[in-house]
């Protein structure tokens, strides 16, 4: 949500400029927006690989400072105290219960997410930004979209601990605009692979149909102006 905001604020100031007439005088109006999509997504990889970097670290430490080691046969901890060094029972466990998540599950799953959940919200806000003359006229279009996460947020966080594998938890780890929370809230309570494959299949899937929508509204309402255009007007251009 973050980094496609910063797309949509950065098609709306190229807009409000005038200086995207000039840039797509040499690229057409598609390469222009998924140049942005592209350009930013790769920044947030890099930032996102630093954090996995650090995770990885942090186990790996956890693992030879304390003496917690992790069975791949029987999935069991095997704890091992070290000279006279003492730790607090809950630290020890929250250390024990992190060292036994799926983390190469949930590193994978992270960035497949990450990627198709990024690529869908981008080029819904850039389509956005290319549709509006300021922010103030965005907030229209932007609020369904934060409605949809808060609403993701809020099962991942509420519902996914409670029952992991209910209807409801299910159901919006397929939907592929809270798929990428829900889904990733899930996985350590363990989730076959296969429905993974099937909630990344149509994650992909719908980020390439909106990609086609996104394009059609931004050709046209890239060099739109003065006036706030409606669902209806949206609609029209999809056709031209």
């Amino acid at each position: 949500f973050a980094y496609g905001s910063m797309i949509m604020m950065s098609v709306i100031e190229e807009k409000t400029s005038r200086i995207v007439e000039i840039m797509i005088s040499s690229v057409k109006p598609f390469q222009l927006m998924m140049g942005k999509i592209l350009g930013t997504s790769l920044a947030g990889l890099t930032q996102f690989l630093v954090w996995t970097i650090l995770i990885v670290m942090f186990s790996y430490l956890m693992t030879a400072i304390f003496g917690i080691e992790t069975s791949t046969q029987n999935s069991e901890l095997l704890l091992s105290s070290s000279g006279n060094m003492s730790m607090n029972t809950e630290a020890l466990d929250a250390i024990s219960a992190f060292i036994s998540l799926p983390l190469t599950n949930i590193i994978v799953a992270f960035l497949i997410y990450f990627i198709g959940g990024y690529l869908l919200y981008a080029s819904l806000f850039a389509a956005i930004g290319a549709a509006v003359d300021n922010q103030t006229d965005a907030q229209q279009f932007v609020m369904p979209l934060t409605i949809i996460l808060i609403l993701a947020l809020y099962a991942g966080m509420l519902t996914v601990p409670e029952d992991p594998n209910g209807t409801v938890s299910i159901l919006l780890s397929h939907i592929p605009f809270t798929s990428p929370v829900v889904m990733l809230m899930r996985i350590p309570y363990g989730v076959p692979i296969y429905e993974q494959i099937i909630s990344i299949i149509i994650l992909y899937l719908t980020f390439t149909l909106c990609i086609w929508f996104a394009a059609k509204i931004y050709r046209v309402g890239i060099l739109m102006y003065g006036k706030k255009p409606s669902y209806k007007e949206l609609i029209k251009w999809l056709k031209y």
